[in-house]
C-alpha cells in the first residue's frame, strides 16, 4: 500500500530525529477494529535497536507524524501500538486514482514470458474431475501472471501415446464394429473411455479364466492374451506400421474433437499444443552430452543414470538398458525445445498433481546439472487431489466423475437452487438456461479455486453453490445487485469529479479493501495462488454488503454523498468483475 511506503521512511526519520537511531524496518498491522484508526505501527520491535518506554516511544513518533505527514489525521497508542487515523482526504485521492485506471490493479507486460503448462491429458479416456482441479489452477494462474505484468504463454503436452491407448485402439478393433461418435451420438473422448473401460473388463476376464485353469495370478495378469496383444500393437506402433498408425490417428481425432468441446464448455484456452508422440525420443541426445559431461553414468547393462544424492535424492534413469526412454528423458528433452522454440521464455510453471513431487525435483536438478541458467526459474506448481463424497475414482472401472457430467450437474443443481429460491421470476427460458451455466460454472471454479492449490479437497456440488458465505454463487449475486444499483444512476453522476467529503468508516474500510487489490495480484503471481485472488473477493463483497447494509446509496440525502457512494460501488463491481475474470469466473449483470 503507497500510505504503508510513506508511513514507513516517515516513522524511520522520526526515530532518527528523536533517538538519533536507525531502524531498518518498520512492522505494520490493520488496527482492531476494537480501536480508533486505520493502520497500525508495531513498537515492541524497534526495542531490539534502542531502548525505552514503548508506550511513550509510541507518543513520540505519533507526534512527529500527525505535524510531519498531511496523511494522518490523528493518533492513539495502545500499550506498544501506535495506531494513525488516516485523514479522509488520502482516500479520496486514493480512489480517484484507482477509479481512472482502465483495469485497476492490471499491470502492462514488462516482464518475463512465462510458460504455463496445464491439462496434459490422456487421449484413452475423457477430462475427469482430476482434470477440471488441473486446468482451472493453470488457466487461473496463467492470468494472474498476465495480470502481475508478465507475458504469458498457455501449453499443454498431450499424452497420446503409450500402452494405454493401444488398449482403447484394440477394444474398439475387437468390441466396436466400427462404431462413430457419429453413429453412437456420443463426443469422441467418450466413445474412446468407454473402449479403455472395456478392456479392463475383457483383460480381468481372461485373467480369471486363467487363475481357474491353475496359472498364478501374477502370472495370469503378464500373460492374458488381449494385453499380450496390446503390448504388440505398441510395437508395430513405434515401428511405424501403417495400419495401426491409422487407427490411432483416427482415434486420437475423435479424443481431440471431445476435448475442444469440454475446454469450450469448461472457459480454458492453450496457445500451443505439444504432443507426446512427437517429444518422446527428445531427450536422447541431451542424455550423451549429460554423459560426456559426467552429469550421468552408465551401468553395467548399459543403462543410464544421474546420481543425485549430494542433493538428498538418489539415484534416477534416464535412459533404459535397450536405449528406450522414460518419462524423465522426454521432460528433459521437451523442456530444452520449448526455450528453443520460444527463445523469450523466462520461467515455466508445471500444473501437476503432487504425486509428481518427486519427479519434479529431480528434473529441475538435471536441468541445472547440465547448465541451463533458465532451469532455475522452473515452478511445479503442485496440487492435492480432489475427492467426492462417494470415494475415489478409477478410470479403468469407469467410476471417474466426468468433466462434462460434472458441469451439467453444477447447472442442473444451479436451475434447482435458484428455482427453490425463486430468484430468477421474469427472466425468459433461455435466459434462465444461460444463468444456470454461469451460475453452476462459477460454483465450481470458485469452490475448487478458493482452496490453497496444495490442499486436498473433498467436493459436493450442493455445497458449493449456496447464495450465502463464501461462495462463487455469494460474490455473483453482489456484483449482480451492483449492476442493479447502477441502472438507476445517470451516465453524469458517473463521471462527475469526485466530491471532497466526509468518509462514513463503512466507506473508508471499503476504500482500504479497495486498495489492496493491486497487492493482492502481484502477491497470488508470486505465490502461483488464485486462492488468494478468491478470497480476496470474497472479504471485498463482504466489505462492500456491510456498506450498503449500513449506509443508503439512492438513498442520501445529500447530492455530493450519493455520487461518490454509486462511483464506489461502480468501483467495487469493477473490481470484482476483474477478480472473478482471474478465476474464469464470469459475472453476471442480472441474478
Amino acid at each position: 500500500m503507497r500510505i504503508q511506503s510513506l508511513l514507513r521512511s516517515k516513522v524511520i526519520e522520526a526515530v532518527q530525529s528523536i533517538y538519533e537511531r536507525s531502524l531498518p524496518t518498520v512492522e505494520f498491522q490493520a488496527t482492531r477494529k476494537d480501536f480508533e484508526g486505520d493502520i497500525t505501527v508495531v513498537v515492541f520491535p524497534m526495542l531490539r535497536h534502542f531502548k525505552g518506554n514503548p508506550i511513550q516511544i509510541g507518543n513520540d513518533i505519533g507526534a512527529y507524524l500527525e505535524k510531519e505527514v498531511t496523511e494522518v489525521a490523528s493518533y492513539n497508542v495502545v500499550k506498544g501500538f501506535l495506531n494513525l487515523v488516516i485523514d479522509d482526504s488520502f482516500y479520496l485521492q486514493e480512489f480517484a486514482t484507482m477509479a481512472r485506471e482502465q483495469r485497476f490493479g492490471f499491470v502492462e507486460a514488462k516482464k518475463d514470458t512465462i510458460m504455463v503448462e496445464y491439462s496434459s491429458p490422456n487421449t484413452n479416456k475423457p477430462l475427469h474431475l482430476g482434470h477440471i482441479r488441473n486446468n482451472l489452477l493453470g488457466y487461473s494462474v496463467a492470468e494472474i501472471l498476465k495480470a502481475a505484468g508478465n507475458k504469458v504463454l498457455k501449453t499443454q503436452i498431450i499424452n497420446d501415446r503409450g500402452i494405454h491407448i493401444c488398449k482403447s485402439m484394440l477394444a474398439w478393433q475387437r468390441f466396436g464394429n466400427g462404431e462413430t461418435p457419429e453413429s453412437s451420438g456420443l463426443k469422441g473422448d467418450k466413445l474412446v473411455g468407454n473402449y479403455y473401460v472395456a478392456f479392463d473388463k475383457a483383460y480381468k476376464e481372461e485373467i480369471a479364466d486363467q487363475v481357474a485353469a491353475g496359472q498364478e495370478e501374477e502370472e495370469a495378469k503378464k500373460h492374458a492374451p488381449i494385453l499380450l496383444e496390446a503390448q504388440e500393437m505398441l510395437r508395430k506402433w513405434e515401428a511405424g506400421d501403417e495400419a495401426v498408425v491409422a487407427l490411432w490417428k483416427k482415434m486420437n481425432n475423435w479424443v481431440y474433437d471431445g476435448f475442444a468441446i469440454t475446454y469450450k464448455n469448461l472457459g480454458v484456452d492453450f496457445d500451443a499444443l505439444y504432443y507426446e508422440s512427437d517429444t518422446y525420443l527428445l531427450g536422447k541426445d541431451f542424455v550423451k552430452t549429460g554423459l560426456e559431461k559426467g552429469v550421468f553414468f552408465k551401468k553395467e547393462d548399459g543403462s543410464v543414470w544421474c546420481d543425485l544424492s549430494n542433493e538428498g535424492l538418489d539415484e534416477k534413469i534416464v535412459l533404459r538398458a535397450d536405449g528406450t526412454a522414460v518419462y524423465m528423458t522426454q521432460d528433459i528433452g521437451t523442456a530444452i525445445q520449448r526455450v528453443k522454440e520460444y527463445p523469450e521464455i523466462g520461467g515455466m510453471v508445471y500444473t501437476v498433481g503432487n504425486e509428481q513431487d518427486y519427479h519434479f525435483k529431480v528434473l529441475f536438478l538435471i536441468l541445472k546439472k547440465l547448465g541451463f541458467s533458465w532451469a532455475e526459474k522452473l515452478y511445479h506448481l503442485s496440487y492435492g487431489m480432489v475427492d467426492l463424497p462417494s470415494g475415489k475414482m478409477k478410470s479403468r472401472e469407469g467410476t471417474v466423475v466426468d468433466a462434462d457430467d460434472l458441469l451439467e450437474e453444477m447447472r442442473a443443481t444451479a436451475a434447482g437452487i435458484s428455482e427453490e429460491l425463486g430468484k430468477l421470476d421474469g427472466y425468459s427460458d433461455t435466459e434462465k438456461q444461460e444463468l444456470y451455466k454461469v451460475i453452476g460454472k462459477g460454483a465450481l471454479k470458485y469452490f475448487i479455486l478458493k482452496v490453497d492449490p496444495k490442499k486436498r479437497i473433498l467436493f459436493d456440488p450442493k455445497e458449493s453453490i449456496d447464495f450465502a458465505g463464501n461462495t462463487g454463487p455469494f460474490i455473483q449475486y453482489t456484483y449482480a445487485r451492483i449492476q442493479s444499483i447502477l441502472r438507476k444512476a445517470t451516465t453524469k453522476m458517473l463521471e462527475e469529479r469526485v466530491p471532497n467529503i466526509s468518509l462514513h468508516n463503512k466507506e473508508k474500510e471499503l476504500l482500504k479493501q479497495l486498495t489492496l487489490f493491486p497487492e493482492t495480484i502481484q502477491l497470488a503471481a508470486q505465490q502461483y495462488s488464485p486462492a488468494i485472488v478468491a478470497n480476496y473477493t470474497y472479504d471485498l463483497v463482504k466489505s462492500f454488503n456491510s456498506f450498503y447494509q449500513n449506509v443508503s446509496i439512492l438513498g442520501a440525502t445529500d447530492p455530493q454523498e450519493k455520487v461518490f457512494r454509486l462511483q464506489l460501488a461502480k468501483l467495487v463491481s469493477d473490481t470484482i468483475q476483474n477478480a472473478l475474470s482471474l478465476l474464469g469466473i464470469e459475472a453476471p449483470e442480472r441474478m
